[in-house]
Order: structure tokens, then sequence, then C-alpha cells
């Protein structure tokens, strides 16, 4: 009987060695939290223990810190193997900063991955460092060796925060920053992805090779995106295909002409191109608002000659409908031709669609009476 019993105290020891820890509220009251932000493709993500500015028993700690409960340089924490340790940016589990791409941090290259998030803080200037080791509890084992990246940040004053807390306090398609804050303090991290444009190639690339890829719709938006971003290459194949794609993706509309007509001229092939811009400005699907946007398009450009060809094209094809008579004002005023366009805009002017339109009419009348361009 001995035996058995202390056979089966043994094996309960075992059991509970190896049965996980109950759940139980985070040491000290600080909570984990975190932060994700897409960067266009990029998916940046913060996860972070948030201690208060206030002890667990109450203690007001304002003023104290900076300098006092987070030392400034490295501290030697008095457990585990790190005698000089960076300060965790938190409390309790490590700080984990992840990004799905490679990106650059304050202008220094940071591969995809997951990080502990620690800081060197000083009273005019902090050091971040991204390691490797990113389960680690604490930095109480934090080895330099196994630091990634390590980059200087300034240190600002900021409003009032209780709880320690990351916010993107910019957000673009190519670049973003990321501040934590405390107390009265917060300290950027610069985050910028270097090559925005081309993951969105590549990533619009593998989509045309799923489902968005069986409408002309999808390639006639891949072709625009890649025009729009000097990516000549991708852009021809991808117009041309939201003409004419195989098995039926094809479709000629006033909308994927131009767009192919934009591609062929980018690409060098003019004679192309006019061709097609010809058979788009003449497709049937060509709306009014069409010819209208394009002519508007081509006066952005400079092109007032070629401009007053599509809104004369217009008012053939629409006559009387508005804004025909606006975009014939707009055209001839803009080659000198004052008398024809004081004429279209006074035409223009009972055909208003609403208020607005009506007063910005009245004050091209007035310039063209004045013999101004009403277009400036």
């Amino acid at each position: 009987m001995k035996h058995f019993l202390a056979a089966a105290a043994v094996a309960l020891i075992a059991i509970g060695a190896a049965a996980q820890s109950i759940t139980t509220p985070p040491s000290g009251g600080n909570e984990r939290a975190g932060v994700t932000q897409q960067i266009g493709i990029v998916k940046i993500s913060i996860d972070y223990s948030s201690p208060h500015v206030h002890s667990p028993q109450g203690q007001d700690r304002r003023g104290k810190i900076w300098g006092t409960l987070v030392p400034w340089g490295m501290a030697n924490l008095g457990f585990g193997t790190c005698k000089e340790c960076p300060w965790r940016v938190g409390a309790n589990e490590n700080t984990v900063f992840t990004t799905s791409h490679d990106i650059q941090v304050n202008g220094s290259a940071l591969p995809a991955g997951s990080y502990a998030l620690f800081a060197i803080p000083q009273q005019d200037e902090w050091t971040w460092i991204f390691s490797k080791n990113h389960t680690s509890w604490g930095s109480f084992f934090y080895d330099p060796a196994e630091d990634v990246l390590r980059v200087k940040a300034k240190p600002e004053k900021a409003e009032y925060r209780e709880v320690l807390t990351f916010d993107f306090t910019e957000r673009k398609n190519d670049h973003a920053t990321v501040a934590m804050k405390w107390e009265e303090l917060a300290v950027p991290i610069n985050i910028t992805v270097p090559n925005a444009v081309d993951l969105y190639i590549a990533n619009i690339r593998n989509e045309l090779r799923t489902s968005p890829g069986f409408t002309d719709v999808s390639w006639e938006q891949a072709a625009r995106y890649a025009l729009d971003n000097k990516r000549l290459a991708d852009a021809l194949p991808w117009a041309e295909a939201s003409v004419s794609g195989a098995g039926g993706i094809g479709r000629k509309n006033f909308t994927n002409l131009m767009t192919l007509a934009e591609a062929q001229e980018a690409n060098g092939k003019t004679a192309e191109a006019a061709k097609t811009r010809e058979e788009g400005l003449s497709h049937p699907s060509a709306t009014v608002f069409d010819l209208h946007g394009y002519g508007r398009q081509l006066m952005a450009a400079g092109k007032n000659e070629e401009a007053l060809k599509v809104f004369e094209l217009n008012a053939k094809r629409n006559p009387g409908v508005w804004p025909v008579n606006m975009g014939l004002a707009r055209g001839y005023s803009a080659v000198g031709r004052y008398p024809e366009a004081l004429k279209a805009a006074k035409a223009a002017l009972p055909q208003a669609p609403d208020e607005g339109n009506r007063k910005n009419i009245e004050g091209a009348i007035k310039k063209l009476e004045a013999g101004q361009d009403m277009n400036k």
C-alpha cells in the first residue's frame, strides 16, 4: 500500500508539472493590449502589456516614471542572466513587434518577422532595439547578440497618458509613424515600405490568377494601377486582357479601350494608341459624362485643341444634354474663341442641375464677357 501511495503521489506531481497554469488577472493589473495597422499590403502589429502611471496600490507616480521607475540607460534588474538590460517597453511579457513584410525602421532595414521590442531610454535620445528573441518574459535574459536592429529616436513632450499606449499617429500607403506614449512622453518609430508599389503589383498579379481575374473590370483596374505607378511592362498586357483576354474575359467598352490606348502610348505604340483611342471615343458605351470627363482630362494635360474636339464630338452625339454645353464653353475658352464660349455658357446656364453649377456658370459668363478665359 505504501508503495502504491508513493507512486500515486509522484504521478500527481508529474501531472501538475505538465498542466498549464490557470488564468488569473495579469501581474500588477497591467493588461495585455495590441495595435494593428496596414501600410498598404504590409501588416504591422504591436502586442504589449500596458502599465499605469498610478501604481497598483494607487500611488500617483507622475513625474517619477522616467529616470526613476524606468531608469535611464541600461540597468541591472537583479534577476536572470542579463546584467545590462534594456527596458521591455511595457510590463510583464515582452512587447512584440511583428511585420508581415520587409520594412525600414527609422531608415534602416528590418526583415519580415516578429521581434522583441526593447528600448534604452535617455533624456535626449532613445535607442529602439529589435531582438529576434521575442518569446522571453521581459528583458531578464536579454542578449545583445540577438539584436537584429538598433535605431535612434528623439523623445517628445506629449499629452498625458495614464496607461502606456502605442498609437499610429500617421498612416499612408507606403509609410507610417507609431509612437509609444506614456505619462507625458512620446517616442516615435518611423516605418517605411520602400517597395510598396512592387508589393501591390505582385499581389495584383496573384489575384488575377484567382476569381478577380474572371472579369474585364479587374484587368482594367490592374492596368490603371500599373499605369499610374509607371509599371508599363505590366500595364500593357493587363490592358490588352481587359479588351480581348482569352476565355471570354475581355470586353470592349469606353473605359477598357481608353486604358488600353494609354498603355499602348506609354509603351511607344503611338499608331496603335491613336486607333484604339478613336475606337473608344466612338464606342456606343461612351456616355456623355465619359466624353466630358475625357475632355477635362485632356485640358488638365494642356491638350486644349484635342479637348475641344472631344467636346464637339460630345455635342454631336448628345445635343442639348448636360454638361455638353458647359464642355463646349470650356473648350472654346481654352483656345481663345471667347464669343463661341460665351454662347455655349449661356446655353448651359438653364441646364445647370444645381445651384453650385449655376453659380459657376454665371461666374464663367462674367469672365467671358470681359474677354477673359473662364478656365482661369
